[in-house]
């Protein structure tokens, strides 16, 4: 009995990382609460938000959300937004602590300077293509209310990025979902969408600051 309760907690726990067990336990309301809270709160980075995503187009499609396309869209939109805000207010708050701290081994305020200009200089790409990024979508907004970026610039990018990503998860598992055929290779489809998304976005990034790093490296030998 006990094999059984413990096999049954695992199963339970590991639904979690299930974007399609998500959904049907929990409908709409437990896609807006993955959404808002991948975007803001530090605490929900695992959450598969990219697949629950995707995975949700494809139940509109399908008659498993009693909604349309375009409702379920636009109530991920404002998740997803409200979501930044929170994370943002969250830096906000944190902020000025964090700038006041010494130096240590796990911290230096160079770090914030450094990501000041990060943003100042790539705001968009930080903000927009971040929303495809597992991790730092949680994150971005955060580090973006600490380092005190400009809350007008803030939420224009945030909401752009939040479109771009919505949409585009979304509206992708709505078309896969209107082909039956491909039920079987569901989530092959899900997880190979993901990937050819976040990969060149990643590789693009990473690119990026190795041209950073040299520039830096190139400005100090000068010196």
């Amino acid at each position: 009995m006990a094999s059984g309760s413990t096999y049954g907690f695992f199963c339970n726990i590991m639904s979690i990382f299930d974007a399609e067990s998500l959904i049907r336990y929990g409908g709409l309301l437990i896609i807006l609460l993955v959404v808002f809270g991948s975007t803001g709160l530090f605490f929900c980075f695992f959450l598969p938000s990219g697949g629950v995503l995707f995975t949700a187009g494809v139940f509109v499609a399908t008659g498993g959300l009693g909604n349309n396309i375009f409702t379920v869209c636009t109530l991920l939109v404002l998740a997803s937004f409200l979501g930044n805000m929170t994370g943002y207010w969250f830096g906000l708050k944190a902020g000025p602590s964090l700038y006041r701290r010494k130096d240590s081994r796990f911290f230096k305020r160079q770090y914030l300077t450094a990501t000041e200009e990060f943003y100042n200089k790539h705001g968009r790409m930080a903000l927009i293509a971040g929303f495809f990024l597992p991790i730092i979508r949680t994150f971005s907004p955060i580090l973006a209310g600490v380092i005190r970026l400009n809350m007008r610039r803030f939420i224009i990018f945030s909401f752009t990025g939040s479109v771009c990503w919505i949409i585009s998860f979304a509206l992708a598992g709505y078309f896969i979902g209107l082909m039956p055929f491909l039920k079987p290779w569901l989530k092959y489809i899900v997880g190979g969408f993901i990937l050819f998304i976040t990969v060149p976005l990643i590789f693009r990034i990473i690119k990026g600051l190795r041209g950073k790093r040299e520039d830096t490296g190139q400005k100090d030998m000068r010196a």
